[in-house]
């Protein structure tokens, strides 16, 4: 079993609606018919004859409506599966409740039934006395129909056997698989009623017929899992209820919207080509912002991320305060020439310390140009002094190297 079925059979339960409703009906027999001199039936074989009422089929009505309601309450969040209904297992609680109300409401309608079939027969006798000999002759009785009709119903989980075929297994999923089609094929079904009844040549509608569309939005929502183009779909659903209007009567551009949006929700094709279309539409927008934003941020912290690192590894850095403060770079070199070298070392210092008296000579010198303001400058020799380092060790490095 793949890994996709077993997830949607994680998130699904069967219903099963078990509900036996009594036709009151029999094969019509040829010698129930009266038939003129010289006439003659065809064979069996090339036609049947069909069956006959044995009561009114209006007193069957409450048991058909009730099983279709039932129907009705599963398909509303699930969809026709193994001869039940799929439905995801957050409802199964709420749809359990829904059919235990049923199950009552079918009870109290057999006792109510049983109580009067007996009338329900001889009234119809009445209704066609040329054929009361057909009609008695094939009544069922009272014991007999009440074995007939019944409701019930089942919620199981679905799973299979650890030991199995693989082409058992194989069909399982193909069945899972196909879900999302019938599905669709729901949807198509109930926007197709939608149209016919409520929208087509309407130049406006009452609120009434937006219920149609929030049952197969909620339906799509609650099934999303079995196809990844349902998303997109209810998405574009809830922007058009998000725009229609909180009062009044739907009509202009808004009910043409409705009756677009039911047109496309009618058809399964279409609906699944929508879906993926969106999504495809979607993907590449994401894909560049990210790339941009990703690439926007490198250019921006690319050039501080090594300095950040160098300050987060060195506590202490060293040789930038050196660089900064020392006047020359003879402590660096301690240790690395040899004695003969002493005497270059020393002529070097003279002509360094030639320099900085020079260059302070002329700070001062340019400082009191302005003799209105002699104290901005009085404590500026040091700094001057590590720009002039600079050019001193810029020296050094030429002179030594």
């Amino acid at each position: 079993m793949s890994h996709e079925t077993q997830i949607i059979l994680d998130r699904v339960v069967l219903v099963k609606v078990d509900a036996n409703i009594y036709g009151a009906r029999k094969k019509l027999k040829k010698e129930d018919l009266v038939l003129a001199d010289g006439s003659k039936l065809p064979p069996e074989d090339l036609a049947s004859l069909g069956s006959k009422r044995l009561l009114d089929p209006d007193k069957l009505t409450v048991f058909n409506r009730l099983k279709k309601e039932a129907e009705r309450i599963c398909l509303r969040v699930g969809t026709r599966f193994l001869g039940g209904f799929v439905v995801p297992v957050e409802f199964a609680a709420g749809i359990t409740a829904e059919l235990e109300r049923i199950a009552l409401d079918f009870a109290a309608a057999k006792t109510e039934f049983i109580a009067g079939y007996d009338a329900a027969v001889t009234d119809w006798v009445v209704r066609h006395p040329e054929f009361a000999g057909i009609i008695e002759q094939a009544v069922d009785s009272v014991e007999f129909v009440s074995t007939r009709l019944s409701f019930d119903f089942l919620v199981v989980s679905v799973g299979l056997p650890e030991s199995l075929p693989p082409a058992d297994v194989a069909r399982l999923d193909s069945k899972i698989g196909s879900l999302s089609e019938q599905m669709f094929y729901e949807i198509s079904v109930e926007a197709n009623q939608l149209i016919e009844q409520s929208l087509l040549g309407k130049e406006q509608v009452t609120r009434n017929a937006l219920r149609p569309i929030r049952r197969m939005r909620d339906k799509l929502d609650g099934l999303g899992f079995l196809d990844y183009r349902v998303a997109p779909v209810v998405s574009t659903i809830d922007d058009l209820l998000a725009r229609i209007p909180n009062k009044g009567a739907i009509e202009g551009s808004i009910l043409q919207e409705i009756l677009a949006t039911a047109m496309l929700l009618s058809d399964p094709d279409k609906t699944r080509r929508h879906g993926e279309g969106l999504l495809v539409n979607q993907t590449p927008v994401v894909e560049e912002t990210d790339v941009d934003e990703i690439v926007e941020q490198t250019e921006l912290e690319s050039p501080t991320v090594p300095t950040a690192t160098i300050v987060a590894t060195e506590p202490t850095p060293v040789i930038a305060e050196s660089v900064a403060d020392s006047p020359d770079f003879t402590d660096l070199f301690d240790g690395i020439f040899d004695d003969e070298l002493e005497a270059e070392l020393a002529t070097d210092d003279r002509a360094l310390e030639v320099l900085l008296d020079k260059s302070q000579t002329d700070l001062k010198a340019s400082n009191y140009t302005d003799e209105s303001k002699p104290s901005e400058h009085s404590a500026t020799p040091e700094t001057v002094t590590a720009g002039d380092d600079d050019e001193a060790d810029e020296s050094d490095q030429d002179y030594w190297f």
